[in-house]
């Protein structure tokens, strides 16, 4: 069992992608192993013939156990009569041709059953993506909805997922609050940027990068937001490491964003769109799933108003931009109404660490710093 991260300390095997007494090449992928973390391709290491698979699908087993016997004896021989090079000019597969196709995308292809030679890449020197493949895979992906009494198996993340929450709401006495964020300014400023931004950086400018700075700035006068809980008392982090909340198809993944204390706005915005896409495209390593101090969830982006999200385990507080909405606001003491981009900011912490009086003073700190931002100036 390969070591798949520095705090991994066992994996399960998801799938065998070859057999016993397949033919193998070295680095190509023979098994897909899954921790509590990431699941991944693993290459193979050597080339030759599997002798014998020792774990059985769905083992875990811990970090360094052997799990399968490869011979490298007449290796090249072997893979030659097994598996015959693909014809010149092929476009796309998955051993060779013009373009290589990473791990990933192969085994999203699998799970959706894409043949990679029918698809064009959109990716540089037309490299097949996984947006390609879901692109092909959305119009079979609207299966029928399930019958009364149909039980849809558990995949392992979502297993995982909710194990996780049970723990978190079992062990963390949870509690909530809300502020209305005026954030008509804020949209004026990302829109006047957004068309440089995206020259200049190559990336799309949302509001995400601004809510973020948001926090890790108020963090810095309310440090006690950024602690965990311990039985030998609260421990306060001295780097603010940001995990964001990610939700896929069928699993939510919370990449994080590390010493978020040491970035400009614009490293901010670059980082997370990054950790993004490798989300989305299963790219994300173990340790980078790892280390969160603090949680950020954009819930608006799915048209949510207000949450009370459940609080990561080892964090104090997971804090949630809702949806931007236009509406009519009382504005000043002459009671005068205008119409003005409004937004919820919603925070659930530890009420082992954190009191009513402290998150309430953050989360103001949160809204003074969103609605500080003008049309110009410096972030």
């Amino acid at each position: 069992m390969p070591q798949l991260g520095e705090t991994v300390t066992e994996g399960t095997i998801s799938q065998w992608l070859k057999r016993a007494g397949d033919a193998i090449e070295k680095y190509e992928p023979f098994v897909e192993i899954a921790t509590d973390k990431v699941s991944a391709e693993i290459p193979a290491p050597v080339s030759g013939r599997i002798r014998e698979l020792l774990v059985k699908e769905g083992e875990t087993v811990p970090t360094g156990a052997p799990i399968a016997i490869i011979d490298a004896a007449d290796a090249v021989e072997a893979v030659e009569q097994a598996e015959p090079s693909p014809p010149p000019g092929e476009a796309s597969g998955e051993h060779g041709g013009e373009r290589r196709v990473s791990p990933a995308v192969r085994r999203l292809a699998r799970e959706h059953g894409i043949d990679l030679a029918t698809l064009r890449g959109s990716g540089t020197g037309g490299r097949i993506t996984a947006k390609d493949v879901l692109a092909a895979a959305r119009p079979a992906a609207a299966h029928p909805a399930p019958v009364a009494g149909e039980t849809i198996p558990l995949s392992r993340a979502r297993r995982i997922i909710a194990e996780r929450m049970v723990e978190a709401k079992r062990t963390i006495p949870h509690a909530w609050t809300m502020v209305e964020v005026d954030v008509t300014n804020l949209v004026r400023r990302r829109a006047a940027m957004r068309e440089a931004f995206e020259r200049d950086h190559g990336i799309r400018l949302t509001l995400l990068p601004f809510f973020i700075y948001a926090v890790v700035e108020a963090l810095r006068e309310y440090p006690l937001v950024n602690a965990r809980y311990t039985d030998e008392g609260i421990y306060v982090h001295k780097e603010v490491n940001v995990g964001i909340a990610v939700a896929l198809q069928d699993n939510l993944l919370v990449p994080v964003l590390r010493h978020a204390e040491r970035r400009s706005f614009v490293d901010l915005a670059i980082a997370a769109d990054r950790l993004i896409e490798r989300a989305r495209t299963s790219r994300l390593t173990a340790d980078e799933l790892a280390g969160g101090t603090i949680t950020v969830n954009n819930t608006g982006a799915i048209g949510s108003f207000a949450s009370a999200p459940i609080v990561h385990g080892g964090q104090a507080a997971i804090i949630t931009m809702e949806a931007v909405v236009k509406r009519p606001v009382v504005l000043g003491e002459d009671d005068a109404i205008a119409v003005r981009s409004m937004m919820n900011v919603c925070t659930s912490f530890d009420h082992r660490v954190l009191d009513g009086a402290t998150i309430c003073s953050f989360i103001n700190e949160v809204k003074r710093r969103l609605e500080a931002i003008g049309p110009t100036g410096a972030l």
